[in-house]
């Protein structure tokens, strides 16, 4: 968090549409602001020191370097940082990996609101 107690979020999604539509959620939410939103799990991993996000919220279905294995690189470089991957899929469908990694969470695109962003962000207090 910065001086202020705001929690930085870096969004990261390859599509479009839903990274606008997520940092407009991280963008109109209070005690949240957005550092960057990046397109690729390699873009991520390499902003990531310098932007210093408290909050990733990571796309499981990445090009290239997919959202799981960015998370781990992301975490080798902030181990700060909390991961939480986002898809399509559901989660009895999710692969194991993500399960298994240095993902902090995982929900659906469709859940994506203020409330969901301050529950993520308390549960790690806790």
């Amino acid at each position: 968090m910065d001086e202020s107690g705001t929690v930085r979020v870096l969004v990261v999604d390859d599509q479009e549409p839903f990274r606008a539509a997520a940092t407009a959620v991280v963008t109109h939410t209070g005690g949240f602001t957005l550092v960057g939103a990046a397109t690729s799990g390699e873009d991520a991993v390499r902003r990531g020191p310098a932007l210093r996000p408290d909050l990733v919220l990571m796309d499981l279905r990445l090009p290239g370097v997919d959202g799981v294995e960015a998370a781990r690189r992301l975490r080798a470089v902030c181990p700060d940082v909390l991961v939480v991957v986002f898809s399509t899929y559901y989660p009895g469908d999710l692969p194991a990996a993500v399960r298994t990694t240095e993902v902090a969470g995982y929900f659906h695109k469709s859940a994506l609101r203020p409330a969901l962003l301050r529950d993520i962000w308390r549960a790690r207090l806790s």
